[in-house]
């Protein structure tokens, strides 16, 4: 990987230590260009012609395509979303989760996840993950499943810790496994089909570097017509069918409704720029993650384990939010997480050794 050629195409990072990909990643130049340009034309042109809607429809299932090689499945199984929380809100509402249902999760989920689930009235069987080691994970999961569990909903990578949670070892028990993959997809390669998740979630504005208010939502085949259909969109029907309002047959019909072309464009670009910098990017990443750990042990009790996900999270003395508006100050951008004294690195594919190096000393 070129990691001038990558940093060259990312403008905040001329200015700024940018380690927050975990709330929201640095848009590439090209991006916003093609966002720019289909703007343009938008308002030169206007948007209620027929070749505006087929650039539209064209440009959507060219983004399913490339989400689905980010996520190693087929296009089919793809929709598009807005965010992880729409998506997670989906597959609750569509599988019927309610009073009286049981749920195994964690404490450490999410409000995008978890929000759904406490709305949801279902009974929670919420395992303490945030102080246990990774190793411990599973068996402390799998004692919380009964036969009573009709749903096991948690993250790939907790936004607390950057832990990487057992999501491979929780399927294939004959109970729908929902995974959030916010902190997943874009940061660690990721293959659904391997994993054998039945439900994976992504927002694209972080590891993926997309535009605001994208994101996708995976789904195994054959829940399809499985899951009731609660959020109908146009997109969700096959509008070539004999019989109208006949739903898509793949996981399209889950299509919350019209992402602006605009972002559809922007997506589609930053995921092309990220391809484009190679499979060793996540290697770099990792790397970058473990490298922040060793320079911050020395001084700081860290939370994130070795070798787990890009995420790295440490304590600090005194107010946590405090310390991340001092860092801004000093050009580094970095999160807290509250009420913990906690505060949160991301390490990307584009992060170089500057960039720890100015954490650490503006710390």
């Amino acid at each position: 990987m070129d990691l001038n050629a990558v940093r060259a195409g990312l403008p905040v990072l001329e200015r700024l230590a940018y380690l927050n990909a975990g709330t929201n990643g640095p848009l590439p130049r090209r991006t916003v260009d093609v966002m720019v340009e289909t703007l343009q034309r938008d308002l030169r042109e206007g948007r209620s012609s027929k070749p505006y809607f087929e650039s539209m429809l064209a440009g959507r299932e060219e983004l399913r395509a490339s989400l689905a090689r980010i996520l190693n499945t087929a296009p089919e199984n793809i929709a598009l979303a807005n965010s992880t929380t729409e998506g997670c809100n989906v597959i609750i509402t569509g599988l019927g989760i309610g009073p009286g249902d049981e749920v195994v999760t964690t404490d450490s989920e999410h409000p995008g996840l978890f929000g759904g689930l406490k709305a949801s009235g279902a009974d929670l069987r919420v395992v303490e993950l945030k102080d246990r080691p990774a190793d411990e994970a599973l068996a402390a999961l799998e004692a919380a499943i009964s036969e009573r569990t009709r749903l096991i909903a948690l993250s790939h990578i907790s936004w607390l810790t950057g832990a990487v949670f057992p999501v491979r070892g929780l399927a294939g028990r004959g109970i729908p496994l929902l995974v959030d993959g916010a902190q997943g997809a874009g940061a660690i390669p990721v293959d659904v089909e391997e994993i054998g998740c039945d439900f994976y979630t992504v927002s694209a504005q972080k590891w993926l570097l997309g535009p605001d208010v994208t994101g996708a939502l995976y789904i195994r085949p054959e829940w399809v017509d499985k899951l009731r259909l609660t959020f109908p969109s146009y997109g969700s029907w096959d509008w070539e069918a004999e019989s109208r309002y006949t739903p898509k047959q793949t996981a399209g019909r889950f299509d919350p409704g019209w992402i602006p072309l605009a972002s559809v464009a922007g997506l589609a670009e930053s995921l092309a720029f990220a391809e484009e910098a190679g499979e060793d990017r996540f290697d770099h990443a990792r790397a970058q993650a473990e490298r922040l750990r060793d320079l911050l042990s020395e001084r700081y009790e860290l939370v994130t384990e070795p070798t787990q996900a890009t995420l790295v999270t440490w304590r600090v003395e005194g107010d946590s939010a405090e310390t991340v508006e001092r860092l801004a100050a000093a050009g580094v951008v970095v999160r807290d997480l509250p009420g913990l004294g906690w505060v949160r690195a991301s390490c990307g594919f584009w992060t170089s050794d500057e960039d720890l190096d100015r954490l650490v000393a503006a710390l």
